[in-house]
């Protein structure tokens, strides 16, 4: 190859011009020997430019148009006269902020369909579309409920949106989830706020877990976000469900609902009742003594108007019934112990004794660190549940063989006496577990 283009050159220019050429490359190599860089650099770029005109004319010459292929530019008919077509346009430069319409190359964009450019036909393949196409990642919401407004936050999509907490906010907030159907929608426990909101979502069978808001706070810090809002709690909430993925419950019915809030309502008056005697005691005037000894009748008399209404309640459904019966066979367990837990552990029956102590809060804790061996204690937990059953467990000390042989077991045995009742009280709760699990009635051995 280089013998045929030495040919060549010799040809196109003459031996006079190739042996110039030749005498410039010696040229430019004795510079370089003599550290004359910068200008050797330049005597090999003019050789090269002669070598590349030599090249551009004599190649032309020497290769014959091909005929095996059909030309990219049609022949015009016989007698037909060429005509200039209107294109739209070259280029505007960046600064131009409207196209002007001229003759020459199309323009950068096209004006007319977005998915095709001028002067092509339309792909028959869709361009960006891909964010248009329905997603099969699973979606996980999470709706921070407020008094007056629900915002809803959507993972992975992010979408977010409020609406207003009344009749046509929950409305349209079913009929939006009920669109996306999602994997998993968690909300917060907020005081009674909630109530409504998940009755609307189970109503439209729609997977919901109402989880403690203690958790999400926890969680927020865990992933280093410290600021609240309302929308900022919706979305950490969707991603607590995304990352966390709760087990969806089904919420109480509505006589379920109605026997809790008579519970806690009973247990709010009796702590009034305290409160009330123990300001009676204190008072030293006459009229105020006179004032809180009134108060004390209304609140005794409403307190025993609720307690025939809880009993009328329990008495009407027969499951309520067969729970209270067999709570009550136990020695230590009275009315007021066992409709708390049928109101307020609806689970006890239908978990090991384990998780039913944990979910009570009466399950120790480890607090162990390599060779540190902590002190165990309980925490967390249902704290009316765990109050009444406290109260339940200083009687049965007394008068259930089964727990008083075990508190006096681990007393001999050097425990606490307050550790030894948190024992009794968690052996006292698996005794339930068992006998509402087995709908079989105490029985002294």
């Amino acid at each position: 190859m280089l013998r045929e283009t030495l040919q060549l050159r010799r040809e196109v220019l003459g031996p006079r011009h190739a042996d110039t050429m030749t005498s410039m490359n010696s040229l430019a190599l004795a510079l370089e020997h003599q550290g004359r860089y910068g200008e050797a650099d330049a005597l090999y770029q003019e050789t090269l430019r002669a070598r590349i005109e030599v090249l551009g004319r004599a190649i032309p010459t020497r290769l014959p148009p091909r005929t095996d292929r059909p030309s990219c530019i049609s022949q015009l008919p016989t007698g037909a006269l060429p005509v200039r077509l209107s294109a739209d346009g070259s280029p505007c430069p960046p600064w131009v902020s409207e196209p002007v319409s001229e003759l020459g190359a199309p323009s950068a964009g096209s004006i007319g369909n977005p998915n095709s450019r001028q002067g092509r036909s339309a792909s028959p393949h869709l361009q960006g579309r891909v964010m248009e196409q329905p997603s099969s990642m699973p979606s996980y919401v999470g709706i921070d409920v407020s008094k007056d407004r629900l915002d809803v936050h959507v993972l992975p999509s992010k979408q977010a949106f409020a609406v207003a907490r009344n009749g046509e906010g929950l409305e349209r907030l079913a009929a939006e989830l009920r669109g996306l159907r999602p994997v998993l929608i968690v909300l917060e426990a907020t005081g009674g706020f909630e109530l409504t909101v998940a009755a609307a979502l189970a109503g439209a069978a729609l997977p919901l877990a109402v989880v403690n808001p203690r958790q999400i706070r926890d969680f927020a810090r865990a992933t280093g976000r410290l600021a609240k809002t309302d929308a900022l709690d919706a979305e950490v909430i969707a991603l607590f469900a995304e990352r966390i993925r709760p087990e969806p419950r089904p919420i109480a019915e509505a006589e379920a609902q109605i026997l809790a809030e008579l519970v806690v309502r009973r247990r709010q008056l009796v702590e009034m009742i305290g409160m009330e005697s123990n300001r009676r005691r204190q008072a030293r005037a006459p009229k105020v003594r006179r004032t809180l000894e009134t108060m004390l009748k209304t609140l005794e008399a409403q307190l025993a108007e609720l307690d025939r209404e809880i009993d009328t309640t329990v008495r009407a459904s027969p499951a309520w019934r067969a729970a209270d019966e067999l709570l009550t066979s136990v020695p230590g367990v009275g009315g007021v112990t066992a409709r708390t837990l049928i109101a307020e552990l609806p689970e006890l029956g239908h978990l090991d004794r384990r998780r039913i102590a944990a979910l009570v809060g009466i399950a120790p804790i480890n607090r162990d660190s390599g060779h540190m061996r902590g002190r165990r204690t309980i925490a967390g937990g249902r704290t009316a549940v765990r109050n009444v059953l406290f109260m339940a467990t200083l009687t049965a000390v007394r008068w259930n063989p089964v727990i008083k042989a075990h508190y006096t077991q681990l007393v001999e045995r050097g425990r606490p006496k307050k550790v030894a009742i948190v024992a009794c009280m968690r052996r006292l709760l698996g005794i339930l577990n068992a006998i509402v699990r087995t709908a079989s009635p105490w029985q002294t051995a």
